[in-house]
């Protein structure tokens, strides 16, 4: 029974998705709460605007919004060959796995440190280890929350208007359906975020102003990634073949196909 799933080319495939995106997204949320400066990182210097009322704004950013792209993309992608289903149910997985992993990081925090630990960190530059391993992994609840709720809210989002617009195009226009979806789902994304994490603690014109500076940079990736997904799906399709890739574009679409045959690779 394994040996026939593992043979069959759209099982691996997918299943080689899955990991990538739980991994992907679960990495974005354990670096996420570091920020960092772009511009100094491109060897740049920091730019300092204004934005609703808001002065000397600049692009600093999380480090999971180094990672969140890619997480689009492979949305785009499982759209595109497996349907919506399959990306509820790896958004699913997602969800539920990063909050064992937040469940993890938690007890993690609250277990009495080693004497020898400390002392080891202490000779290597760390003054207080316990205080910096809680400062990594126990992020505040209202933005685990807040980050989970937007990646499932923006996954549903991206999903829904990915489908709309191919039930318009068609197999054409590949760049339309996945830059549009992702524009929009991006910035539900970075604003649902903000909002629930930082809603009470800055106003809402910081929020505002914050959320609409991630979302210029994502809103630049999903348009310097497209060429990718373009990469992607010809590999896919060389991968396949033209006569199996075009039945799971259709039964994507939801249109009745014969059933797939197993093949084997």
């Amino acid at each position: 029974m394994i040996r026939k799933i593992l043979d069959d080319k759209p099982t691996k495939l997918f299943i080689f998705f899955t990991s990538f995106f739980v991994a992907n997204a679960l990495i974005a949320e354990c670096i996420g709460s570091k920020l960092f400066s772009l511009e100094s990182t491109l060897g740049l210097k920091p730019s300092s605007f204004s934005l609703f009322g808001q002065s000397g704004l600049s692009f600093n950013l999380t480090c999971g919004v180094l990672l969140w792209p890619l997480e689009f993309v492979m949305t785009d992608i499982i759209n595109e060959f497996y349907g919506p289903k399959a990306v509820r149910r790896i958004s699913y997985t997602a969800v539920g796995l990063i909050s064992y992993a937040y469940l993890m990081f938690f007890m993690a925090t609250k277990t009495a440190p080693s004497g020898a630990w400390i002392l080891s960190n202490q000779k290597n530059g760390v003054p207080d280890m316990q205080s910096a391993f809680s400062g990594v992994f126990g992020q505040s609840m209202r933005i685990i929350i807040g980050s989970l709720v937007a990646f499932l809210v923006s996954q549903i989002v991206d999903v829904t208007i990915f489908h709309k617009i191919k039930r318009i195009t068609g197999e054409k226009h590949v760049w339309l359906r996945a830059t549009g979806s992702t524009i929009v789902s991006q910035l539900v994304d970075s604003y649902i975020v903000l909002f629930i994490a930082f809603s009470g603690t800055y106003s809402w014109q910081f929020i505002l102003a914050v959320g609409m500076v991630n979302y210029t940079y994502k809103f630049i990736m999903a348009i310097v990634l497209t060429p990718l997904i373009y990469g992607i799906e010809r590999a896919i399709e060389k991968y396949f073949g033209h006569e199996l890739t075009h039945k799971m574009k259709q039964s994507a679409m939801g249109k009745d196909v014969p059933d797939v045959p197993i093949v084997a690779g």
